[in-house]
């Protein structure tokens, strides 16, 4: 016999080397673990959530710990049994004699092999099993729907909470049997208790009886699978267009499970058997019995059903299927409580009736006057252009849309807050003293009215209503300082600051400037709740070890009075402090109570409710503005979604508040449960917030992309899809992506007064003509109610994008594209509204805007252009451009809120506008435009000139002349125009 190969070994001083290498990695490690856990529990107990902190973290051990004893326990326990049992005696065999230098060099390490094996299972066990914490305190705190599934007659909850959790424990048990028996049949192997090329006896006694009740375990345990599947059958997507149990599912499947239980359990009694039996001939029949059931019943079975009983009449087999379907999945997206109003059924889509249409933009005194001309994914670089005020200043890339009542009138406004830009600091301002401690906050809130621009001016200006520093106007809030917002990060990391002095120090944090010099500045020192107390070297040398930064303890700038302000933006706060929520992609501010609050939008989702259509969250709630101001949404899968969270971030001093906003949702109601106390009773929030509260945005794609497939109610159109719709693509974007919802303050058809809604238009499928028009109330009497105007199947209204080309190709509208569109500038085009018109028909309204290439440029309201049927309008105000569909005076009736024209009165722009004289809409310029003159010559000159004079005064912040640029830009404009008509005329 070969002598066993000698095991290498490690001198003394390498010992020594590794082991000290080793103890710094695990210091290290726990150093830095613990002080991120330290740091988190410091944050939740600022903001007063550490009832979600230790609930996390006590349910994240719990299944740590389970997970991990069972699997590396159990696992240890089985090799150490097979071990134990292993045979004194071994046959002489070139087999054994292989094996025999592995007994050797294990039997003086078994129990660190043990040991290790079972701590190496148990913690990946135990990190796998400890991120599914919230399955387990969804099932420990489930809350009944109080509705039955249609097969199974169980409480939705079972499914919703139960049977993830059954599964989840299923899959463990599953893991720690295949890990148990293939520990022990190593163990056998390598101690001789299984010989696979020894002649004789292949399996020793012992051996066989622990190999069998491991077998028997796992096909007991897939005895219990089999059952389950049963109940996972509602999640079937066996169905070509729905999801759920099918016609197969049920007829052919359903039954064949349930057999196979049975086969199941007798195999494995068959295995528990052979511990006495010893033969594994009976066993080895179960098992291939249960092989070929599960094959025959389980699989070819249902497969014939389905290709050669329910595909040939598909739609007539799943037809009930179909209606469980369409019912659950509006139940589960929450889309089961609909007006449907048949809409402009006697409008033929072309023709335009114009006295029809005064007499519907008389009734109509709110949608028109509100029409919004600011949009706000446009107007950043105008509002920064305008409020900056300081480099260290700036706003979103995406602006918000808020409604307020002023002098008792309430109107859309577009706002911002100015917050404290860490991007936008210059390389002197990057020192980490000026950057965490000088330039900490931003100042003050803006607001300028959607429907107008600043009265008398040539420029399309928003007219500011509320803005400077110090704040002034007619939104002010008591406290204007910012020190929690979404610009305030860098490179998406959270930017922290340190905050606070003692009594009587200097102020060090910029605040504002000083009457409006560049030079001179007005410091303060925060002085709010916010922050996570720093005095202390404890929590200094903490801070330190986590940003890995020396100035926390060597700054004199960080001292007793200090605070650490992190997790600063709104969104980021509120999903640390409900985890168990996700977080709307776009929090807005609003002047609540005199203090300026970030508000979102939280939702409950489930990827469990039974029958529903699965769906990718990330991906339903896109758009062609997802990411340019608007955080993306994971893409998890859900199939059940609600909003039932209103939070609110104090911008100030970070105060995290979550109010109960759908009382009737079991999953909210179950992580209340969970977590006691961290959500809010909804009668806990202010008259004041409640006003200012939105329909939320990611929901509502989230539910017009399962609307243009569920609004069918016959289950065989369903299945034929024959009356499906699809989202519009954006026309304004370069990108082919779904047109986004509006925000609009607009009189519904049927309603008397005005409402804040959000809205959408929706297309006939893989065609360009509207089909649909859906919104969502956001006001607080009528929150949540959804309308949709189903427009005439046969009628060819036009959808945003054959509006769009219209506007485009429009032989008034491309010679001011083709000048707008130059070296110094170019034509922006501005969200493409839909406003309902009584019962008249859909009016499409969309500013343009004509924007400086200079890096000061900015975006500034030129024209407005307008569709009605067949009809475009194209004007200097919205007045002028309603003229032209509806005929002279029309603009004048629309815009004025009381329906009734007034000598002198103003477009709902704020431009004055004249009452026209009677005449006839002017007709459009023929095709082609006829040859340049040398009016039009000189026209084109004055308008190069005028650009590159505004290019000019932007660049070096001239204001006044900019104004006098972009008059000189109207005048040769209009000069052109005049021009042009004047050779049409004469052709």
């Amino acid at each position: 016999m070969r002598p066993p190969v000698p095991v290498p070994t490690l001198s003394r001083r390498a010992k020594l080397v590794l082991g000290a290498i080793a103890v710094l990695l695990v210091l290290f490690t726990v150093i830095g673990t613990l002080t991120n856990v330290y740091v988190d529990y410091l944050w939740f107990d600022e903001t007063d959530y550490t009832e979600v902190f230790w609930t996390e973290l006590q349910a994240r051990a719990l299944l740590f710990a389970v997970a991990g004893v069972a699997t590396g326990g159990l696992t240890a326990l089985s090799v150490h049994l097979a071990y134990r049992f292993r045979p004194t005696f071994r046959p002489m065999s070139l087999e054994q004699q292989n094996l025999e230098r592995y007994r050797q060099s294990l039997e003086p390490r078994r129990g660190l092999v043990l040991t290790a094996v079972g701590v190496v299972l148990g913690l990946f066990a135990g990190f796998t099993a400890q991120s599914s914490w919230e399955t387990w305190l969804t099932y420990r705190n489930s809350t009944d729907f109080g509705q039955t599934d249609p097969q199974f007659g169980l409480d939705l909850s079972f499914f919703v909470f139960d049977y993830p959790f059954y599964r989840l424990a299923l899959a463990f048990g599953f893991a720690i049997v295949i890990l148990a028996l293939i520990g022990a049949l190593l163990t056998h192997y390598v101690f001789g208790g299984l010989r696979l090329q020894t002649p004789g006896q292949k399996m020793t006694a012992a051996a066989r009886v622990q190999i069998s009740v491991l077998l028997g375990l796992f096909v007991a345990l897939k005895a219990v699978a089999y059952w389950l599947d049963r109940y996972g059958l509602v999640y079937s997507d066996r169905g070509d267009v729905f999801t759920g149990a099918s016609y197969t599912d049920v007829n052919a499947l359903l039954v064949p499970k349930t057999i196979l239980v049975f086969v199941a359990a007798v195999c494995a009694i068959a295995f528990f058997a052979n511990i006495v039996v010893r033969n594994f001939l009976l066993p080895a029949a179960a098992l291939v019995l249960l092989l070929i059931s599960s094959l025959v019943i389980g699989v070819a079975y249902p497969a014939i059903v389905q290709q050669f009983v329910v595909k040939p009449s598909a739609n007539e087999r799943e037809a009930p299927y179909i209606e469980r379907a369409i019912e659950m999945t509006r139940q589960a997206y929450n889309l089961d409580d609909i007006e449907y109003v048949d809409y402009a059924q006697e409008t033929t889509g072309a023709e335009v009736d114009p006295e029809v249409a005064l007499a519907e933009l008389r009734d109509d005194t709110e949608t028109i006057p509100n029409a919004r001309l600011l949009d706000p994914n446009v107007l950043a670089d105008t509002f920064t252009a305008r409020q900056q005020i300081r480099n260290v200043y700036g706003f979103p890339e995406k602006l918000d849309i808020d409604r307020y009542t002023i002098d008792g009138e309430t109107r859309d406004y577009v706002v911002a807050v100015r917050e404290l830009n860490s991007a936008g600091l210059s390389e002197n301002q990057s020192s980490w003293i000026n950057r965490h401690t000088v330039y900490t906050h931003g100042n003050g809130f803006v607001a300028a009215p959607a429907n107008e621009v600043v009265a008398g001016t040539e420029g399309g200006e928003p007219n500011f209503t509320t803005g400077d520093l110090p704040t002034r106007g007619e939104i002010v809030p008591e406290q204007s300082r910012v020190y929690y917002g979404e610009l305030i990060q860098d490179g998406g990391a959270d930017v922290y600051s340190v905050v606070g002095a003692p009594e009587g120090a200097s102020p060090r944090e910029f605040d504002l400037p000083e009457g409006g010099s560049d030079d001179r500045q007005i410091n303060n020192t925060y002085d709010g709740e916010g922050g996570v107390s720093v005095g202390s070297f404890f929590r200094q040398l903490t801070f330190a070890i986590y940003y890995r930064e020396r100035n926390f303890l060597l700054s004199s700038a960080v001292n007793e009075q200090s605070k650490v302000m992190y997790v600063r933006n709104p969104r980021d706060r509120v999903e640390k402090a409900a985890p168990f929520l996700e977080v709307d992609g776009d929090p807005y501010p609003a002047v609540i109570d005199g203090r300026i609050n970030w508000i979102l939008d939280g939702y409950t989702t489930s990827d469990s409710y039974p029958y529903a259509e699965q769906m990718e969250l990330g991906e339903a709630a896109a758009d062609a503005l997802t990411g340019t101001g608007t955080t993306a949404l994971p893409d998890d899968t859900f199939n059940y979604i609600r909003n039932s969270v209103k939070a609110t971030v104090d911008a100030y001093d970070g105060t995290v508040t979550l109010y109960e906003w759908d009382k009737d949702d079991p999953v909210l109601q179950t992580y209340m449960k969970a977590f006691p106390g961290v959500v809010e009773p909804r009668e806990k929030m202010s008259d004041e917030l409640v006003d200012h509260v939105r329909y939320p945005e990611d929901l509502f794609k989230v539910q017009r992309d399962i609307l243009t497939r569920y609004h069918v109610d016959d289950p065989v159109d369903f299945y034929n899809q024959s009356d499906r719709w699809q989202i519009p693509d954006d026309p304004t974007q370069d990108v082919q992506e779904n047109q986004p919802p509006y925000y609009i303050l607009a009189q519904r058809p049927g309603d008397s007064t005005a409402s804040f809604q959000l809205t959408s238009a929706l297309n006939a499928f893989q065609r360009e003509n509207l089909s649909a028009f859906v919104s969502a109330s956001s006001d607080p009497e009528s929150y949540g109610e959804m309308q949709v105007l189903r427009l005439p199947g046969n009628t060819p209204f036009r959808g945003p994008q054959q509006v769009q080309n219209s506007f485009t190709t429009n032989n008034q509208v491309r010679p001011d594209l083709t000048l707008f569109e130059s070296e110094n500038s170019n034509a922006v085009f501005g969200n493409l509204l839909t406003l309902p018109i009584g019962d008249a028909g859909l009016l499409y309204v969309e500013p343009l805007y004509v924007e400086g290439t200079g890096e000061s440029g900015f975006p500034l309201l030129q024209r407005v252009l307008v569709n009605f049927g067949d009809r475009i309008g194209y004007g200097n105000t919205l007045a002028e451009a309603l003229d032209q569909v509806f005929g002279p005076g029309a603009g004048q009736v629309a815009t004025d809120s009381d329906g009734q024209p007034e000598e002198g009165d103003t477009g709902a722009e704020g431009t004055p506008t004249e009452t026209p004289e009677t005449t006839t809409p002017p007709a459009p310029a023929p095709d082609g435009g006829g040859a340049a003159t040398p009016e039009m010559d000189a026209a084109v000159a004055d308008i190069n000139a005028a650009l590159s004079a505004l290019a000019d005064a932007q660049r070096n912040g001239d204001f006044a002349g900019q104004g006098q640029a972009l008059e000189r830009l109207q005048t040769a404009v209009e000069a052109y125009q005049s021009a042009q008509a004047a050779a049409q005329g004469g052709d």
